[in-house]
Order: structure tokens, then sequence, then C-alpha cells
């Protein structure tokens, strides 16, 4: 049996034909890219934009929908690219029809990313037109012609990727810095590039260096700048630990510089990662002026080294755990099992009999074991034990001038340095009535308490004191 069609004609489009010429115009968007800030760069830039508005504009067919440039950003990825991605949201919009742009290249040097926002525009129903390659991606072929393009426009980026990277990396081998000083405090650059101290900053880092030798720890002058509102080097007055260790073990304020510390993972994502040995690392010494000697920065380095060590040798997980409020805190040491002392508050509650006590971690362990003998110690008396052994210090110097001088021709930095820290604070210094903290900072290594009531002061010349506990 025949079946019956009927054909519906079209309807006539009623509108005058002003409007219907106006209806037809596509919305006609260009986007421009180039990939660095030079100078020659910019003026493509200029040309590409100043191109497009004329040939736009210069087209019955055409109605300007904008412009959409970004300059001096790579092409590898989209997520940096501002304007692109407007350009992306007035498509999704239904702002524009049609966009127009140089290359595949400038697009997109990443063959995911391009097919990505080519096969979006599809089927938000834009068309994009690549002017060097003759491709319009609503065409049948485009899509076809477009990967094989985009992946030989990625394997061009990855090429420009490999030779920049070689040419930074022969500049390393000459000794030819590239360094961000814009957040490397101490430093600035002068009109030929080459770094210059900052004098007013060298004085902060300097007195970094010379904290931390003098016993204070990272956290503590991170503390004590921001208290003092001394600026960083964006000019604000915060501090972090992190950033002080980072200051106290780079070698390019002793005038050294480590080159390569990072390599490039993946050209397309420029993701960065720590170098340990994956590329080459180079080492430049004298490269530029010092702000701090290398005795100094060698001595911080033995000093950070003790400290890991000695908080290794006993069980302490942060390295400076000492406070000005808390200064014996991971530094008091049980004689009898070579364990942790612990603070503890006695009726913290109440005021009239609160009662700050040292005692052995290990006093009170798991249930069914066996404690530590060794017996409490009150708050107050390592304060006077303090003062009692440094008094006894200064009033037989005599007896340890000669050792620190013999000291001063130590091949080892710290030794040195504390030989000549000694020296001036032992023979300047008298008794002392009360706690000093610096003092006790400077001078102190660790404090062993024992079960027979004696206590020994271990000073960081390697000596060491004692008293008894009253």
């Amino acid at each position: 049996m025949a079946r019956n069609i009927t054909v519906i004609p079209a309807k006539a489009n009623r509108t005058n034909l002003a409007e219907n010429l106006k209806l037809q115009k596509k919305r006609v968007a260009a986007y421009c890219r180039v990939s660095t800030d030079q100078a020659e760069q910019l003026s493509s830039y200029e040309a590409q934009v100043n191109y497009y508005t004329s040939y736009i504009n210069a087209s019955p067919d055409y109605e300007l929908a904008g412009i959409y440039a970004d300059e001096g950003i790579s092409g590898t990825s989209t997520k940096k690219r501002e304007q692109f991605n407007k350009m992306v949201e007035e498509c999704k919009n239904g702002n524009i029809d049609l966009i127009i742009t140089k290359s595949i290249s400038r697009f997109a040097r990443n063959t995911l990313d391009c097919l990505k926002f080519v096969r979006l525009l599809k089927e938000l129903g834009v068309e994009v037109m690549f002017e060097k390659e003759n491709i319009w991606t609503l065409d049948s072929k485009g899509e076809v012609l477009l990967s094989i393009l985009s992946s030989l426009a990625q394997d061009e980026s990855r090429a420009i990727s490999e030779n920049s990277t070689w040419g930074i990396r022969r500049r390393f081998e000459q000794g030819k810095l590239h360094i961000n000083h814009t957040k490397f405090l101490g430093y600035d650059k002068d009109k030929n590039g080459n770094l210059v101290i900052n004098e007013k900053q060298a004085k902060i880092v300097k007195r970094i260096y010379t904290e931390f030798l003098d016993g204070k720890g990272a956290n503590r002058i991170a503390r004590k700048l921001e208290k003092e509102n001394v600026p960083n080097w964006n000019g604000k007055a915060k501090w972090y630990e992190g950033s002080i260790r980072k200051m106290l073990t780079n070698e390019k304020y002793k005038g050294d510089a480590l080159l390569q510390k990072t390599y490039t993972v993946d050209f397309l994502s420029k993701k960065r990662a720590d170098n340990n040995g994956q590329v080459p690392q180079y080492y430049v010494e004298d490269s530029h002026p010092a702000i701090i000697d290398k005795e100094m920065w060698e001595a911080v380095q033995l000093e950070m080294e003790r400290r890991r060590n000695f908080a290794l040798q006993y069980g302490i997980q942060k390295l400076e755990y000492a406070t000005t409020d808390n200064p014996f805190a991971g530094r008091v040491i049980c004689g009898f099992c070579g364990q942790i002392f612990g603070r503890k508050v006695w009726n913290s509650t109440d005021d009239r009999f609160r009662r700050i006590i040292w005692r052995c971690n290990r006093k009170y362990p798991a249930k069914g074991e066996k404690g530590c003998e060794s017996r409490h110690i009150d708050d107050g008396a390592l304060y006077q034990a303090f003062v009692d052994v440094f008094n006894t210090l200064v009033e037989n110097k005599e007896r340890f001038i000669e050792k620190w001088r013999k000291r001063l021709e130590s091949e080892n930095a710290l030794v040195r340095y504390k030989a000549k820290q000694f020296l001036k604070i032992i023979t300047e210094t008298g008794r002392i009535k009360e706690f000093d903290i610096d003092l006790y900072f400077a001078l102190t290594e660790k404090v062993v308490v024992y079960a027979d009531s004696r206590l020994t002061v271990s000073w960081l010349d390697s000596t060491e004191g004692e008293c008894f506990i009253k």
C-alpha cells in the first residue's frame, strides 16, 4: 500500500529587507595572542588587533562581536588566558557566531585544549576559522585536519620549550644568573640585571643570621620581627618560620648561587618540581656581592645540623621547641634514663596552690611497665640552676679562656664562632642575679637532672657546670 506524503512548504519571512539582512549577519569575534612581552611581539599583537577590527567591520556579512586578545601569555594552556576564557563565556551566552584567529598555534598549542574547545564551540553552534590553515571547524573535514595540525602545533611548542631550556642551561654553564629578586630579601637588580645589595634589607638578613647563632629558633625570630613591625620583601610585617629557615640555608646570601634548584616537569602544564638529581645543577662561587660572610654562613649550617641531631637523639619532634615563655622545653634531660623531661602544672585551677614542675616523660609509662625512678624538679629550680652555674663559669673564666682561644683556630666554623662568642660574653659579663633569657639561649645546650639532686648545665662550648638542687 502506497504511503501518502504531504510536503509542508517553508513559511516566507515576513520581516522587512533591512531586518532580514540584519538577522543574516554573523556576529564575529577575533582572538589574538602573542606568547612573550618583547617589543617586537607586542607590535605583532597590536597589528593583529587592528587587522581583525578592520577586517570584520569591512565585511557586510559580519557584525563585530568583540576583539579578544591575550598578550605575553603562553599558548600551551588556556588556564591563564583571561580574554580567551571570557570569549568562550560569551559564546555560551549566545553572543558569538564565528571566531576568527590567525592560526592553530595562536588558538592553542595544546592538542587536547584545542580539540576540547573546538568541540565545545561546535556544540554551541559557534564556528572557528583558522586563517593560515584555511580550516572551518563546522566543515566535515575540519576536525580531521585540526587534529593533525594541532598535534604539529603542540610538537612545535615542545621544540620551543626544549630550545629555551637548552639556552638557559648553556647560560648556567657560563655562570650567568637568572634570579627572581622580587621575593628575595636583601637584593635589587641594577640596569644590567646584576644583583646589588639593598642595604636596608641586608641589615634584616644579617640580624636573622646573628640571632639564629645566638640560640633563637626560626619561629621565635619570625614572631619578634612581626612584633617590631619589621617589613619583609613585600613591605608587610608578616614573617613565617619556613621562610626564615629558607633564608638561613640560601647560599646566595654568601655570594654564591646554586642554579636549577627546580626544573619544569611538563612543558604543557608548566609544573615545576625540586631538582633531586633529575637534571644538572650548577654552583657558581662569588657570583655576586655577599651579605653574609662565608664563615658565618657555614656556622649557621652546622648549627642547624647540631639542632637536628639533638632533636633526633632525644626524640624531639620540633627542632626549636623552647620559647621565651617556656625556655626549658625540649632541653631538660633525665640523667637516670636519658629521656626528655616534660612540663606539668599541678593544681592549675587554683592559683593559691598552682605549681609548675618538670618530670621524666617515662615516669608513668603504659600500664604494666615500670616507670623511671627519677625525681621531679620545680620550674623555679631550673631558672636558679642556670644562674648559679653561669656565675660559677664567670668566677672561673681564667680556666677556660685559653681553651676558647685555641678553638679560634679550629677548622670547624661553628666551633670558632662559639669560642669567639663565649670569650666576649664571659669576659664582658659579670655575675648575674636573675635568669637572663638571651644568655641562656646563646650558651646552653641542655640541662641534665640526676636522681641524687644533682644537676648539670651543658654549655655549647662542650663543657658543663654542676650544682645541687636545694
